[in-house]
This record gives C-alpha cells, structure tokens and sequence, in this order.
C-alpha cells in the first residue's frame, strides 16, 4: 500500500531547546508521509532526566469536540490514523485511561507484524510498553488488549486491582493519589523501573488535564477535522479543573491533507 501523504505548510523550526534539523531543510508545501515526519523529530534526544519525554495525541472536530458516540475513531481519516500508528512505532511506552481503553476498544498496541518487525529492526522492543491509569482499581478486562498473551501491560492504581482471566503479562503499580503531584509518581517509575524514556499519552481528556495540570507533558499532536458535531456536549481535549493561567503552545509544524489539518505544538 502506497504510503499516505501530507503537504507541510509550515516546517518546524529549529528551537533553541530542540533543535529539529532534519525537519528545517524540508520546504514548505512539500509533501512527506507519516513514517519520515515522526522519524525527524528526535523524541529521545529531548529527555528529562527525572521522567519521560511525553507527547500527548488527539483528534478533534472544528467545534472541538473529541468524541463522536462516545469513540474518537469517527472524527479522523486516513491521515490521522497514519499520523497514530507512526507514534506508536516510534515511542517506548503508551499511556491511556480507563476510560478510552473502554470507549475505543483497544486491542494490541501494534496489531500488524510489519511494525513490529520496523521497530525491531531499528533497535527496539517489538511493541511499546501498555500503561494504564486507574484510580479507582477497575480495569476493562473485556477489551481485547488484556486478552493479547503477547501484550505486556503496567497498571498504576492506588487501589488493589482484579486480573483474573488475563491472558496479558501484566505489573500492577502501586501510587499514592493524595499528594499533590501523584501523576509524577506515574512518570518517575516509568523512567525509573521500566526505561521509559519516550511517552506517547492517547488520552482521554481528563488524563490529559491531570498531566497538564503537573506540568509533565512537553508536546501536543492534535488533528483538526474538516467535520462538526452539531451541539455534542461532548468532552473536549482536557476536561478538568482548570489550569491557574493560560499554558502558551508553540507551533512547531502545521500539516495538510484532503482538508484536515495536523498540528504540533510544544506545550510550555
């Protein structure tokens, strides 16, 4: 299948914290696909010492609503399932909550053995590490990621979690959520336990404002549909208390294809 497209309207530009070189030789309006763009962005070489470098991924519509019925999937196209799977391959770990594990059914975090066999040959693991986050210790055991044998999953949970029937090899993580920073705990053990050293976090909103809200997330990929809602009281990208002041994104590339935008900010 021939690789999906995007036409670049603004190339990211080198910063003075992270430098992009690759990306400031391309022009603008040139085309490039979702592998050669993730690959010149050099995630790893922009780690904190003390936690992973975190990159959170959403697709919204133009009214701003991320969910349609309850699932993101309606919302993005082609594109922006390319721009998904190109992260996957490319970071250490995936974060999510309970909630979209639930919502958008997840099965293995990658399903075909081409990118396992990509990841593999460029030095990684086959698959990134699955990380969960549940505050109250209930997991949707019915999805198809915990029935994966070849799945390896790591539960953070400040309540005793229920694993029985799990074909998955999973590591429940105990942390403390009465602090004031408990999500920190999350990113410290793992840098620390696991060698996570590139975090891509898929969401749902109120996962996201929590990281927000630590200050532990450093850059935001989000699609923009040509699509709207039409009055959804849907969630959007963060839902949570809100933060004490604005937090400024940087624009670090703007992409288009068949109408949609994909945008990428430095958060911060």
């Amino acid at each position: 299948m021939a690789p999906i497209t995007f036409t670049r309207l603004l190339p990211a530009r080198a910063a003075a914290d992270a430098p992009d070189h690759a990306q400031a030789d391309t022009p603008d309006n040139a085309a490039a696909d979702a592998g050669t763009q993730i690959d010149s962005l050099a995630l790893d070489a922009q780690v904190p010492r003390e936690r992973p470098y975190t990159v959170v991924n959403f697709v919204s519509t133009a009214d701003g609503q991320v969910t349609f019925e309850g699932r993101s999937g309606p919302i993005g196209d082609d594109g922006d399932r390319a721009l998904f799977h190109a992260l996957r391959e490319r970071v250490d770990a995936v974060l999510a909550g309970t909630g979209t594990l639930r919502a958008e059914h997840y099965g293995r975090i990658l399903g075909r053995p081409e990118r396992r066999q990509r990841r593999l040959s460029a030095g990684r693991s086959a698959e990134p590490l699955a990380c969960v986050i549940t505050r109250t210790g209930s997991l949707p055991l019915e999805i198809p990621l915990f029935a994966e044998p070849e799945a390896e999953i790591v539960v953070f949970s400040p309540a005793p979690i229920e694993l029985a029937g799990v074909a998955a090899t999973i590591r429940a993580e105990r942390y403390d959520d009465t602090g004031e920073r408990p999500l920190a705990q999350v990113m410290r053990r793992l840098r620390e336990r696991y060698g996570v050293r590139t975090l891509l976090c898929e969401g749902g909103p109120s996962l996201f404002a929590s990281l927000l809200a630590e200050e532990l997330v450093d850059e935001l990929f989000l699609t923009l549909a040509p699509k709207l809602t039409g009055g959804s009281e849907g969630p959007t990208l963060a839902t949570g208390p809100s933060l004490p002041e604005l937090k400024p994104l940087r624009l670090r590339w703007l992409l288009e294809r068949d109408g949609s935008l994909y945008l990428r900010y430095a958060i911060g």
